[in-house]
């Protein structure tokens, strides 16, 4: 392989995976906690494994009636989430009336939060760690081509799965894009593989054929298709028990599908359930603002940005920009040039970008990053 032809395959999943569905109710806790609160401390945590659920964390409000009545609503929030998602009761994966739900709501330590909250009125990193942002000129988003065709395409699965054209679809599903690339640019797509949950009335056959007519068709057009171009389509046949009934669910075990599919690093830290105070998610979406400033500017066809943070501590302790070669001018100083306009700070990030509302449960599915659908800050040019 050279340097500037090789394949490249990522993934994405869909809104009812169990992973998926453990950030869908991660994230929903938290928009409920900022409804009430703004400046509220969350850290939610989702586990459902068959007809349980468990959500669990470290939270901390101004008012302790706003806690109270949040956990108090959490069962009914877990519910909602599962029926919002398609599951309508065992046999589709969970049952959204039946099952068990743990609420299991702490206070968050006061160890951590003196140094988040400072006496001085500072807001201070809410944990140690380093972020990755990224942008390309491939797309009209600036995201890398195979993670925005691999969202395309668990888009398309709920859209036909919810309005009745494929009715038997379930809402579980992967879906994976290989394209290749010529002289470092996506030229054409080789393969897609896609396995989606079903009832057990479909014959195999009839799945393929309809998956391919009404989701590949429809999503990968056969000018991007090579020469080679092939698909798998539920590879090892039937897959009707899906959900939590096949698969534990856990927040954040997605962050590389919530990201750019591999292609850029990953600092490790999840999203889902935190608020803005937590630079995972914060200096996260930061980063990407920055890559994406340098792209759209015109600076650089593709940009690679990383921010490190220390637990309490307000600035960053390290800023780094990666152009790879393709920034029109090699003499620019582009840590210099962003830093100067764009306080990176934990306040300032959140002040910017308008962070502490209600926004998160949207995020939750088809990635953080390239969205049109939704007006998230961070994607602002």
């Amino acid at each position: 392989m050279s340097i500037k032809n090789y394949l490249f395959s990522s993934e994405s999943v869909s809104e009812g995976h169990p992973d998926k569905l453990a950030d869908r109710i991660s994230d929903r806790i938290l928009d409920v906690f900022l409804t009430r609160d703004p400046d509220a401390r969350v850290a939610c945590e989702t586990m459902l494994a068959d007809q349980c659920v468990v959500i669990a964390g470290e939270f901390k409000t101004c008012r302790i009636e706003d806690f109270q009545a949040v956990r108090e609503a959490a069962v009914t929030l877990v519910r909602e989430v599962l029926e919002d998602t398609g599951y309508d009761d065992g046999n589709t994966g969970i049952d959204p009336n039946r099952c068990e739900v743990q609420v299991r709501f702490n206070g968050q330590s006061q160890d951590i939060n003196q140094g988040v909250d400072r006496n001085d009125g500072v807001l201070g990193a809410g944990d140690q760690g380093l972020m990755f942002g990224y942008a390309c000129d491939e797309t009209p988003e600036l995201m890398p081509s195979p993670i925005m065709f691999a969202h395309r395409l668990m888009r398309r699965q709920a859209e036909v799965r919810r309005d009745g054209t494929l009715s038997w679809l379930r809402p579980d599903a992967k879906a994976q894009v290989t394209f290749r690339y010529v002289n470092g640019y996506p030229a054409e797509i080789e393969a897609v593989v896609l396995s989606t949950q079903h009832t057990d009335e479909v014959g195999l056959n009839d799945l393929r054929d309809a998956v391919e007519e009404h989701i590949i068709d429809h999503v990968v057009s056969h000018d991007i298709r090579s020469e080679d171009f092939r698909t798998l389509i539920n590879p090892t046949g039937r897959f009707v028990t899906g959900g939590p009934k096949g698969d534990v669910g856990l927040t954040g075990r997605k962050i590389i599908v919530d990201t750019y599919g591999g292609s850029a690093p990953h600092g490790g830290g999840a999203f889902s359930g935190k608020d803005p105070s937590k630079v995972d998610r914060s200096a996260a979406y930061m980063a990407r603002f920055l890559a994406k400033q340098v792209v759209a500017r015109g600076w650089a066809r593709r940009a690679q940005v990383q921010l490190a943070y220390a637990i309490g501590i307000a600035e960053p302790v390290s800023f780094a920009v990666e152009t790879f070669g393709t920034e029109s001018d090699p003499k620019s100083d582009l840590v210099q040039e962003l830093s100067t306009e764009f306080d990176l700070r934990p306040e300032g990030i959140i002040e910017m970008l308008d962070l502490k509302r209600p926004i998160y449960y949207p995020t939750a599915a088809y990635g953080h990053f390239g969205r049109s659908d939704v007006p998230l800050p961070w994607e602002a040019v």
